[in-house]
Order: C-alpha cells, then sequence, then structure tokens
C-alpha cells in the first residue's frame, strides 16, 4: 500500500506543477483528464468562474451504447470524441489540455487526439 500512496503522490505533484501554467478562462477552458484503472474521465473546466462547463466520462450514458471498455486506449479515444461533440454543441470551440499529471501517452493520448478530431471536424480551433 505504501507504494500505491506515494505514486499517486508523486502525480498529485506532477499535476501541480502542470496547473501552475495551465489556467480553463472563459475563452478557452481546461480540458482536464483523470484515469482509473477501469474508466477515465474529462472534464472541460472554467477556472475563472470555477466552473465544470462539460463533463464526460466512460460511465456516461452515451459512452456505454458504444460497446467499448473504458479501460481500453479505443474508449478513451471515444470518451474524448464525446467531450469534443459535447464542447462543440455548448459552444466551446477552443481548449487547453491537462494531463493531470500522467504522461501524454497511450489512453490519456488517446482521449486528446479524439477531442481533437472532433474539433478539427467542425472547423474549431481545438487546441
Amino acid at each position: 500500500m505504501d507504494k500505491n500512496r506515494r505514486k499517486v503522490a508523486q502525480r498529485r505533484r506532477r499535476h501541480g506543477r502542470v496547473r501552475k501554467t495551465v489556467e480553463g478562462t472563459p475563452e478557452r477552458p481546461r480540458l482536464c483528464v483523470f484515469r482509473s484503472g477501469k474508466h477515465i474521465y474529462c472534464q472541460v473546466i472554467d477556472d475563472w468562474h470555477q466552473q465544470t462547463l462539460v463533463a464526460c466520462s466512460s460511465l456516461s450514458p452515451e459512452f456505454r451504447t458504444l460497446g467499448v471498455k473504458g479501460s481500453s486506449v479505443e474508449g478513451a479515444s471515444q470518451v474524448g470524441a464525446l467531450a469534443g461533440q459535447k464542447c462543440i454543441e455548448n459552444g466551446i470551440t477552443a481548449v487547453v489540455f491537462d494531463r493531470g499529471g500522467y504522461r501524454y501517452h497511450g489512453r490519456v493520448k488517446a482521449l486528446a487526439e479524439g477531442a481533437r478530431a472532433k474539433f478539427k471536424e467542425a472547423g474549431a480551433p481545438g487546441f
């Protein structure tokens, strides 16, 4: 258990360093990622007003209908695409990506690329 606590503490420390430079504004909110063993979650957050504008995860009803596992790279890509679609529906055309202290690799990268593809489809700047 000590090893797991240390790993979580290290990730939180890394996330703190990322958050020093990444800030969500009303014009360009922050796309934040959280990854667990079974699921992946993302939120689009306006830090100035402390509001979550869009939330999407592998537990969302829209995702459940796709029949993909949330712990897979394909599932993370679908969650990112759903998040991008919800952003566009809510009038959000550009976001800044917050990797949450995780490496930009695997599921985190797939989520970002899924969202980026949806923004590009809609002709929005994205991130």
